[in-house]
């Protein structure tokens, strides 16, 4: 599985860190505006977060390292990755691949033309070792949690070339983790991300449709962190030109956000006027 050993930056991904990947490409005939200061609100205690992250120690890879060798070639560039199949038989949605594809194929690969290389990393590094880059850190003094590396924000964005747009990175891995069926990876990037700071307003607008799209009517965590955001920074976003145009192109998200809106007007709890609203008669 692992290739020649070299030395890499500590941003590189899991591919490069522990050679489950090369650039490669397998031959044709194979294959076919703005800023918010303010960074992404947690959603629930840092309590429940120690308690969550508690459970998400490395899994024990011991025996399972000795299991087949399986394939995977990502993206429009056909990068190939490589993986243990009792590692990645942890995830339900490869579970079924290899149950309907290998046992009567030799050539052991699977295909996800979709799927962002860099995203599969961050799934590849979860599934081996219970956390992906960044990695989340207890601060004990401050009894926090805190993302290591902060100074280097190469990872919280992405280009996603299936929606031709900038993309916050945790959010994706949100959606591909909702794919594959890995629930401790949702939570740990729905954690990471309420800890991002300073997001452009065009990147998280794009990042929000991308969740809607991605994630089922009844999964609401991620889509409710967009919606908190957006309202706990309202004065930038109605200044903004590009929330101007999102809104113009409408959509659940908006309508979400109009509910959510009015349910933060009746929070507020603030001095009835004298004159009734003919709307109460």
């Amino acid at each position: 599985m692992f290739s020649s050993s070299r030395n890499h930056r500590p941003s590189d991904s899991f591919s490069s860190r522990y050679g489950t990947s090369k650039a490669t490409k397998p031959p044709k005939s194979s294959y076919r505006e703005h800023s918010v200061s303010r960074g992404l609100q947690r959603t629930e205690s840092v309590k429940s977060t120690r308690q969550e992250h508690a459970h998400q120690a490395a899994p024990a890879v011991g025996s399972t390292l000795t299991s087949a060798i399986i394939t995977i070639c990502v993206g429009s560039e056909q990068r190939i990755f490589a993986g243990h199949e009792d590692i990645l038989r942890r995830s339900p949605y490869f579970e079924t691949l290899v149950k309907s594809q290998f046992f009567d194929n030799k050539e052991r690969r699977i295909n996800l033309p979709d799927e962002h290389p860099e995203i599969l990393s961050a799934v590849l590094e979860f599934l081996y070792k219970g956390d992906y880059y960044p990695k989340l850190l207890h601060n004990k003094r401050k009894d926090t949690w805190e993302l290591e590396d902060t100074q280097n924000d190469t990872k919280t964005t992405i280009f996603h070339p299936v929606a031709k747009q900038t993309l916050m990175r945790d959010t994706v891995i949100y959606c591909s983790a909702q794919l594959y069926g890995l629930d401790e990876l949702k939570r740990l990037a729905l954690r990471k991300q309420g800890l991002r700071n300073g997001m452009q307003i065009s990147t998280i607008l794009a990042s929000a449709r991308w969740a809607y799209e991605h994630t089922p009517d009844s999964d609401s965590k991620l889509r409710a962190q967009y919606l908190t955001l957006i309202i706990r920074s309202r004065n930038n976003f109605k200044k903004s030109g590009t929330m101007k145009l999102e809104m113009e192109q409408g959509g659940t998200l908006f309508f979400d956000l109009f509910v959510a809106m009015c349910n933060h007007i009746d929070d507020l709890k603030t001095v009835r006027s004298p004159f009734a609203s003919p709307f109460t008669r």
